[in-house]
């Protein structure tokens, strides 16, 4: 690869920045990343390092004191255009920990229980991560809705994308081909296990579902329940009454889990995330490249997790996999591959993902665009007829 991944440390270093460091490499390693595809600048190898043509994120870490730090090259990253994350401590003094120059960007307030998040958010930006954090909420109406309802604003309060299917399909559409739909494009479902969950057939198939294309679980197993279906990729939580406001836990209308169980389950599901995307890539990279070697392809899976295949001549096509549902958006930014990898000619690249139980007017979407963008999608099901006639 031609380019790095620059992830610049600036401001009032210590002690936090280099866990976030060593966190970003932990996750990164998660990823099934290349490590060194990563280069880690602040101010003592700025000047020898950083190249501002180069995909960059910097964590500014703020100063209590207000004795700011590196503020000439802030300065300069933000002539360049650089994403930058202000860091500070106190909520009510983003003035004065974080210096004048870096007003206009949305900062954050360490927590030390989202450090994931902050993690993320530099993986976001490079698109190692998708930049939309969707999240599935299961659950039986009539025995959970508050707790599911609960759960939703503190998670949409978090940045999640959240689906509840009474707060998000709108009127007219088919119920439950939008479930799906929605489902297939999640990366992590919240199941509330109530005792008669698994009693309806579409909670079952939910389940069911989730297991086949390799989203991750959390499941809250309601007290004085126990677990009684799981998935390869399940993250069961037992709960008690203790759990629970005025420990009352079965009342669909009045049952609240307590807050610091709920500011803990936000983390959990940032963390999940993340994890779950490396599995769910691996998956759709072994069955391309099984159809792939099954009609003579000559393919190899690099580093940076997509696969190329050899044309000859110094010729290449690329496909990357991409989980949930292709948007526009996904063309655009993986358009870039053209320009990192320069010692071979790019003939064509293609987005591969799962296409079960997106909705067809979707697909049809994703079709029409393939006639009009250089990046295209194909489709799993298309797998080994493509593979077959191209």
């Amino acid at each position: 690869m031609k380019y790095k991944y620059q992830i610049i440390f600036l401001g009032s270093l210590g002690d936090l920045s280099e866990e976030i460091r060593t966190l970003f490499f932990e996750k990164v390693k998660e990823l099934k990343l290349p490590i060194d595809s990563f280069v880690v600048i602040d101010d003592k190898n700025f000047q020898s390092k950083y190249l501002g043509k180069q995909p960059s994120f910097v964590f500014y870490f703020g100063d209590k004191e207000g004795n700011f730090k590196n503020v000439d090259l802030v300065d300069r990253l933000i002539k360049d255009g650089t994403l930058i994350l202000p860091i500070y401590y106190n909520k009510e003094f983003f003035g004065t920990e974080i210096p004048k120059k870096l007003e206009n960007q949305n900062g954050l307030l360490y927590d030390p229980t989202k450090k994931d998040k902050i993690i993320n958010l530099a993986l976001e930006s490079f698109g190692k991560l998708r930049q939309t954090r969707k999240i599935f909420i299961s659950y039986k109406r009539d025995e959970s809705t508050s707790v599911a309802i609960q759960l939703y604003e503190a998670l949409e309060k978090n940045n999640f994308d959240v689906f509840l299917d009474t707060h998000s399909i709108k009127q007219g559409e088919p119920f439950q081909d939008e479930l799906w739909h929605r489902m297939s494009d999640c990366d992590v479902i919240i199941l509330l296990n109530t005792p008669e969950f698994l009693t309806s057939r579409w909670c079952k198939e939910e389940i069911a579902e989730a297991s086949a294309k390799k989203i991750g679980i959390i499941q809250l197993i309601w007290p004085e329940h126990k677990l009684d279906s799981t998935s390869e990729f399940c993250f069961p939580t037992q709960l008690y009454a203790s759990h629970f406001e005025m420990e009352v836990f079965n009342d669909k209308n009045r049952s609240k889990l307590k807050q610091e169980f709920v500011d803990e389950l936000v983390m959990n599901t940032e963390s999940i995330r993340a994890r779950n995307l490396a599995s769910r890539q691996d998956s759709l990279i072994t069955e391309f490249t099984n159809f792939a070697f099954s009609n003579g392809k000559n393919v190899t899976l690099q580093p940076e997790r997509f696969l190329t295949e050899e044309l000859g001549e110094n010729k290449r096509r690329i496909f990357i996999p991409i989980i949930g549902i292709p948007q526009s958006i996904d063309c655009n930014q993986h358009d870039e591959l053209r320009r990192e990898i320069n010692e071979f000619n790019i003939e064509s690249i293609y987005l591969i993902y799962d296409d079960v139980r997106i909705r067809e007017k979707w697909l049809k979407h994703l079709d029409w665009l393939n006639d009009y963008l250089d990046i295209k999608t194909l489709k799993k099901q298309n797998f080994n007829k493509w593979l077959q006639q191209n």
